[in-house]
């Protein structure tokens, strides 16, 4: 029975399994056929939805829940251009945001009226809103982007926090146009919509990550998590538009404030891009295709007269203001590509504009029709406008993404994973602890391959308990699933030995394992001898980068780590393999880095954090006997780094010995992470050759930051 209410459901389809079913199969198939013909699967979803669409073959309606789908799509995009901004660019290219926002609005504007007026005929007020419509855009080609590996360059950058403040000021010409239509525009209009949207703003930006870092601590299933995120998502929507303002603003500040909280290499965000990517995104796409009525097009010429000036005004200014941000920042052309792609397409803004225009009815003509804002030629040009616009923003982004991505990928080289491959080992003794020694090694992880993390559990070989194999089996299946959610393959390895350390020092050298991530109990304190038996029973076989980590909260919630380094540390050979480490964790996490240390080791670091920018701060610190002043700046939510050393080594010296004293009395609440570098068989007072080739050439095929290390080290 019920099969046969499907057969004979007829068209537009009502039955939501077929609806649900159509879309779906638009989503898959349209990227894959579209890819052949070179087209960007973006435009082939909004290709698509015109097809099936009430203007096409009319499939199905336009309805509530496309609707639903598609402002949950928008309103990621948004978010997720908050959510993956590198905040140090933010910061460092923020002026460079403000001046791209003022040459993408004011360049419409001047313009957009000039056309509307002398071109379309339009009154003065009218003509304003729809200049304002060609200086709001939608990044609807960020995902097309991101998915290139692109979403970094800095250009990318100030096109999204340009958009910000693009739309926002083109909203606020909206807002004004209706208010004068109604007669409500005044001092305190302004004084009220000002309050609204600074009370809204502070809230979202301030209030927003401490609810967000108090909910990570205590709340760490996957699904909680992911719907926490669509709550913070919709909840700055909601303030915005009580503020006065589009809800896609207040969902790109959500993004901000949840971007040092929700990592780029952590799970969480691995399936909010996941969901984002497969079903929101596309939905909104798809619903903006059903918009499109392509029978105006041919039966109103004023339509056709109206579309074409829109279109050639609102493409023609945003060239200009790409090309004039390029010429006044000395981008290369494959970035202005980027910018003009980024900020070309109209969706969003425009749609919301364009409806609330033709919905302002002034009054009547003869005939007793309505006389509106904005009339049916302006509407349906305006479909238009979007359909060509998101068309020729995805060719341009697609190509200008491409390039960088090649020439990037080209300066870097192709290095064969099996040579010099940074290798990762986890030693796996206790369940609670896995995720979190999982997080921290795929976050200092600097390779993009993907199978470069090893955990290990280490059995008794004299055991002949069949549940301590199945329990170590369950361990090491866990540490699979936590880094598998981070689009990672780890390699499970299980050992029977009758000494842990021989056992781990054994796959050290079987594997060539670089980093070693060993993990304390974070309800333990740390013995007084434990370092020294560290030392005797695996440092002593293991010349890797080891740190070992006590985590007391989730990454993600640290606000700030304190890198404790002693004196020497740069003359040793394996300062700039932890410093790249320290410098993932800042640049995945978004966390801040103080570094306490001397003069000259700061010197070295401050060089670093100029070329390769990321929230720093430095002290002078040189007095290890005063370890405990530390005490005063350290809060519980920051993370203490601590770089040691094995004795008789360069940067080695006495006090380190009294550090799991400091830990236990001083810093419970802390999280810290103990750092010991590959160090070699050198006399107290000699030096290390860095300008010896072979010495920093496993340094050098790290990533970029790795290169300017080894180079900065070679030229000292």
């Amino acid at each position: 029975m019920i099969l046969l209410n499907i057969m004979e459901t007829s068209l537009p389809l009502t039955n939501p399994v077929l609806k649900f079913l159509l879309i779906l199969v638009i989503i898959l198939f349209a990227p894959i056929l579209l890819n052949k013909i070179k087209i960007p699967h973006l435009l082939g979803l909004i290709i698509a939805g015109a097809v099936i669409g009430p203007n096409g073959f009319h499939l199905m309606d336009r309805d509530s829940s496309i609707i639903l789908s598609g402002t949950a799509g928008l309103l990621y995009i948004m978010f997720l251009a908050g959510l993956e901004i590198d905040l140090a660019d933010f910061k460092k290219n923020s002026k460079k945001s403000i001046i791209f926002g003022l040459y993408t609005f004011f360049i419409p504007m001047l313009l957009g009226i000039p056309a509307g007026i002398y071109l379309l005929g339009f009154s003065v007020p009218t003509a304003v809103l729809l200049a304002s419509m060609f200086a709001s855009h939608t990044l609807i080609t960020y995902p097309l982007i991101s998915k290139l590996g692109v979403a970094k360059n800095r250009a990318v950058n100030i096109t999204v926090g340009g958009t910000m403040i693009t739309d926002t000021m083109a909203l606020l010409v909206l807002a004004a146009i209706v208010g004068m239509s109604s007669g409500t525009v005044g001092p305190e209009f302004w004084i009220q919509l000002s309050v609204s949207v600074l009370v809204s703003g502070a809230i979202i930006i301030f209030i927003f990550p401490i609810i967000a870092r108090w909910f990570f601590k205590r709340f760490d299933d996957n699904v909680s998590q992911y719907i926490f995120v669509l709550v913070m998502v919709f909840l700055g929507a909601v303030l915005a538009e009580l503020a006065g303002i589009e809800a896609i603003i207040g969902a790109f500040l959500a993004g901000l404030s949840l971007n040092r909280l929700i990592p780029r290499t952590s799970p969480l965000m691995n399936r909010v891009e996941f969901v984002g990517n497969a079903i929101f995104i596309p939905f909104f796409l798809i619903g903006v295709g059903m918009l499109i009525d392509y029978k105006a097009f041919f039966s109103d010429l004023d339509t056709i007269k109206v579309a074409a000036v829109m279109t050639v005004v609102a493409t023609i200014a945003k060239f200009i203001a790409a090309w004039i941000t390029q010429k006044t920042f000395q981008f290369s052309v494959d970035e202005r590509r980027l910018i003009f792609g980024l900020s070309n397409a109209q969706a969003a803004a425009t749609l919301a504009a364009v409806l609330v225009g033709y919905n302002i009815i002034l009054g009547q003509n003869e005939a007793g029709e309505p006389i509106r804002l904005l009339n049916e030629s302006v509407l349906n040009g305006t479909i238009l406008m979007i359909l060509i616009t998101c068309t020729i923003a995805s060719f341009v982004a697609q190509k200008g993404a491409k390039n960088i991505a090649l020439s990037e990928s080209t300066e870097e080289g192709e290095s064969d994973d099996n040579d010099n491959p940074e290798r990762i080992l986890i030693p796996i003794s206790n369940i609670e602890t896995t995720d979190e020694l999982i997080n921290l090694s795929v976050t200092i992880k600097s390779q993009k391959n993907k199978s470069g993390l090893y955990a290990l559990k280490i059995i008794d070989n004299n055991t002949t308990d069949e549940a301590a194999d199945k329990k170590a089996r369950e361990v090491l299946y866990k540490a699979s699933v936590t880094a598998s959610a981070t689009d990672n393959h780890l390699n499970e390895l299980l050992r029977y030995d009758l000494n842990i350390a021989n056992g781990i020092s054994s796959v050290v050298k079987e594997q060539g394992i670089t980093d070693l991530v060993l993990g304390l109990h974070a309800k333990r304190g740390i013995s007084d001898t434990f370092l020294g038996d560290l030392t005797e029973g695996l440092l002593s076989r293991c010349n890797t980068t080891t740190l070992i980590y006590k985590s007391s909260q989730p990454l993600s919630t640290i606000k700030r780590h304190f890198i404790i380094v002693p004196e020497k540390a740069e003359k040793e050979i394996g300062f700039p393999f932890w410093l790249v480490k320290v410098w993932n964790i800042a640049r995945n996490t978004g966390a801040k880095l103080i570094f306490y240390a001397n003069d000259e080791t700061l010197n070295y670091i401050r060089e670093i954090q100029t070329k390769h920018p990321v929230d720093c701060n430095f002290t002078t610190f040189t007095d290890w006997k005063d370890f405990l002043i530390l005490s005063r700046d350290v809060n519980k939510d920051d993370n203490m780094i601590i770089v040691l050393s094995r004795e008789h080594q360069v940067s080695y010296n006495k006090h380190m010995d009294e550090i799991p004293t400091y830990l236990n009395k001083y810093f419970q609440d802390n999280s810290f992470i103990l750092v010991y570098p590959v160090q070699s068989a050198v006399e107290n007072n000699s030096t290390i050759d860095f300008k010896n080739p072979s010495i920093l050439e496993p340094i050098e095929k790290l990533d970029e930051i790795g290169k300017t290390i080894a180079s900065l080290f070679r030229r000292k």
